[in-house]
């Protein structure tokens, strides 16, 4: 909480209140414009000002937090107001006004506040990525459009090539080069086909496909086009879902995933080819508008070479957009896995920071089951409440607001804070027990690995649940996790987390000291 306050038997008063409400607070208190400008940027839950104070007042700390688009809660706690400023407080972005004498409604108001924050955030969030899924649809229609033009033109050229080979017998240095137009028409008409099938135009005949049989079937043209240097390996589930799609075009895509991880290690590393089935739930769909609900079969092709920012991978899927050197690439490899993949019915995800490497995730809806196919035995339901007190690590903020909703609606008492330094001094203070701790495994300035050492130092007894975005085997690599640890990969299902929740707090407590 950032507090404007000027008085500190106030402030005391505050914070006494909050603390009676059950809240454990973080707190720094300014009373100048100039105080408040220096920590704005700070992580803040949430702003409580006095009104009125010697060198400052709520509608000077409302102006500075538009100026400077901060976007939390901000609830003015004052003695008194004029109904003029009380106008103008709401217009400059003031959440609530509440009088010093009526604090028993500041808890209320801050969670109201935090909800409603949080719905805001996940409506810009699925507003920003339908915006960019219809961008990636009308680039696929003009990819589309220019293609079908182009390989026109191309068929002309390589026609007229075939003829001339014809009529140019015995001249052998008019036959070179009318076979060096021909190849360079025929560069051409690769370009134009994965043109086509990033705007999912191409022709395309839907079977059951295995995608552990595609993956075993590659493996050795991989070994072979990746450099010595470079370990592959393969982790297949047992019992993936079939889906449907086309076996070639499912061979493309995993080529061009394979070539785009191999440039991205020069110097060697190692590259993790995994499948999985998973279960995108309305969370996922929510933020993520080109989905739909339901089981798919997961592709995940993984490395450890440099990685991508947040500016390179707004635009990792567009064509001809590459950071490759001139002649080193099309900018075309990603772009037709996105669009094999959608025109298949799925979709692709991507995972990366810079210098802890990329994970590419396709997944394709299951196939529907036939007649002819047995029904799985009958699996005993497995209890996924409880009433355990949870402590959550992870960095980013709205994903952090899910996961503990999602616990809460499990019965769980979840603790947490803005940022992993919080929340584990959040769980210092706490004084009862922690039975599990879910943390993601990459953080800025902590990782998932570190965060746990930290915690069992003062108690040892707790279990340990790592979550990423990245897959299984790479997550293996890069957080050096202990063996035997529990795992769950973002995304996950309201079912898949509180069921592995539920595992891994039934699990032998020998186990759970491994991680889970």
């Amino acid at each position: 909480m950032l507090l404007a306050e000027d008085r500190e038997d106030d402030a005391e008063i505050l914070l006494a209140e909050l603390r009676r409400l059950g809240y454990e607070v973080e707190w720094t208190r300014v009373e100048t414009r100039e105080a408040m400008a220096a920590v704005l940027a700070e992580p803040w839950d949430v702003i409580v000002s006095d009104f009125a104070m010697p060198a400052f007042n709520a509608l000077e700390a409302l102006a500075l937090c538009r100026e400077r688009e901060v976007d939390v809660p901000f609830i003015i706690v004052s003695g008194t107001i004029e109904e003029e400023d009380a106008v103008e407080s709401l217009r400059l972005g003031a959440y609530d006004f509440i009088t010093k004498g009526r604090l028993a409604r500041l808890g209320p108001a801050i969670e109201r506040g935090r909800r409603e924050l949080g719905e805001r955030h996940a409506r810009r969030s699925a507003e920003a990525r339908l915006q960019q899924a219809q961008k990636m649809e009308a680039v696929g229609q003009l990819a589309g459009g220019v293609a079908h033009d182009f390989n026109n033109l191309l068929g002309v050229i390589e026609g007229y090539c075939d003829l001339l080979l014809k009529d140019v017998v015995g001249d052998e240095r008019t036959h070179q080069r009318l076979e060096q137009v021909r190849r360079a028409a025929g560069r051409g008409a690769a370009l134009t086909r994965q043109l086509l099938a990033f705007s999912r135009q191409k022709a395309f005949e839907a079977r059951p496909v295995d995608l552990n049989a595609v993956v075993s079937g590659l493996e050795g043209m991989l070994r072979r086009l990746i450099s010595e240097d470079i370990q592959i390996s393969s982790v297949l589930a047992a019992g993936l879902y079939t889906v449907n799609a086309d076996a070639q075009r499912i061979e493309q895509v995993l080529m061009n995933l394979a070539i785009n991880a191999r440039d991205a290690m020069p110097g060697g590393g190692r590259l993790i080819i995994e499948t999985s089935n998973v279960d995108l739930d309305e969370t996922y769909v929510l933020s993520h508008p080109d989905t739909k609900v339901g089981p798919y079969a997961m592709l995940a092709v993984s490395d450890t070479g440099h990685g991508m920012d947040a500016q390179v991978l707004s635009h990792v899927f567009e064509p001809f957009f590459t950071t490759k050197g001139a002649g080193k690439g099309t900018g075309l490899g990603l772009a037709t896995v996105y669009g094999i993949a959608h025109q298949s019915g799925g979709h692709v995800a991507v995972y990366s920071e810079p210098g802890r490497g990329s994970t590419f995730k396709v997944y394709l809806p299951r196939a529907e089951a036939t007649g002819e196919e047995a029904s799985p035995p009958p699996v005993a339901p497995l209890r996924r409440t409880g009433s355990e007190t949870v402590l959550l690590v992870e960095d980013e903020p709205d994903l952090r607001s899910v996961i503990r909703d999602l616990l809460g609606e499990g019965g769980y008492t979840v603790i947490d804070g803005p940022t992993p330094e919080a929340s584990l001094a959040a769980a210092e203070a706490y004084r009862g027990p922690i039975d599990l701790m879910v943390t993601d495994v990459i953080m800025p300035r902590m990782t998932g690995l570190e965060a746990a050492a930290r915690i069992r130092a003062k108690r040892p007894q707790i279990k340990v649940l790592y979550i990423s975005g990245y897959a299984n085997a790479a997550v293996e690599h890069q957080g050096g996790l202990p063996n035997h640890h529990a795992f769950l990969q973002k995304p996950f299902s309201l079912d898949a987390l509180l069921s592995k929740v539920r595992e891994v707090l039934d699990a032998p407590s020998s186990r759970g000291q491994q991680g889970g």
